[in-house]
């Protein structure tokens, strides 16, 4: 408050800090508290409610645990969504090195330009496109029986790869740019002395570069994650019945199963998945929560 009210004023310090204590108390914490209260009571009709049985419950807690499919689902969203993180670092990290270390300020300039460009395009549209491309009868598709490569179309929508390839298209920027930002702060002369000792590429990597990046690459890995167990378009667009997500179960209980009070436990059940996966990140990469921000 005090470094604000230095460099605003007191009277525009105050007027932040009050948006923004209203925006976490209206857009963040009181619905996580209605979802919390939703979560707690069952499912009742509206002469019920109010009643005898309009008590707090954990029950819609252990309907996941009794329900084998739907446990299921949830454990698979939760490693298919760690082997999204994983892939799209490993995708992004050369890119973000590349552009935050080897370009030339005007090229580098440009190539964040060209990885920006497609993601003017509305999230749903991007996903569309993918849908496109991997479908039975889609270029793809008719580009490896050109070549010879297959003998019949490959049912890429089929499974969870369609999903994971379009996820890991969807949050590229997500990664890239908190990688970014991290590898281009660090001193180029600990590289050149690295190399100059003698390191090889690998090393310098692992015991210098990385070890820098470290909050970038848990900001990135936080945001990834958080993006693809919490999506719903990708998979219900790119999936299939063999390929559910937990949010599409979340999205059957409240609009097509009517029990938003089930919804609403299956939904922070994921809110506390991905709160902590945060705590795994802070702990494993030794970074406070504040260094994410940077």
């Amino acid at each position: 408050m005090r470094a604000l009210a230095r460099r605003y004023g007191w009277p525009l310090a105050g007027l932040i800090v009050l948006l923004s204590t209203f925006w976490v108390v209206v857009q963040v914490l009181l619905p996580q508290l209605l979802m919390l209260d939703f979560s707690l009571r069952p499912n009742l009709l509206p002469a019920e409610r109010g009643g005898a049985q309009d008590v707090y419950t954990l029950a819609n807690y252990a309907t996941l645990w009794r329900n084998p499919v739907h446990f299921g689902i949830f454990v698979k969203t939760l490693l298919a969504s760690a082997a999204v993180t994983l892939t799209t670092f490993v995708v992004c990290y050369p890119v973000a090195f590349h552009v935050a270390r080897l370009a030339r300020a005007g090229r580098a300039r440009r190539l964040l330009l060209l990885l920006v460009v497609p993601f003017w395009i509305n999230e749903i549209l991007r996903t569309f496109a993918w849908f496109i491309l991997l479908s039975w009868s889609g270029p793809l598709n008719a580009l490896l029986l050109a070549l010879g490569l297959v003998d019949a179309p490959v049912r890429f929508l089929d499974g969870n790869a369609g999903v994971m390839l379009g996820m890991v298209y969807a949050y590229l920027l997500f990664m890239v740019f908190p990688l970014y930002h991290a590898i281009e702060s660090l001193d180029p002369h600990q590289v050149e002395a690295a190399r100059d000792l003698g390191a090889s590429w690998w090393r310098i990597h692992w015991r210098i570069v990385l070890p820098h990046a470290k909050p970038g690459i848990a900001t990135g890995c936080i945001m990834v994650f958080m993006l693809a167990a919490g999506s719903y378009a990708v998979p219900a667009l790119l999936g299939s019945p063999k390929s559910r997500w937990f949010t599409e179960i979340i999205y059957n209980w409240f609009f097509e199963g009517g029990d938003w009070h089930q919804g609403a436990a299956y939904a922070f059940i994921l809110l506390l998945l991905c709160v902590g996966f945060i705590v795994l990140m802070l702990r494993l990469f030794r970074v406070r929560l504040g260094e994410l921000a940077r």
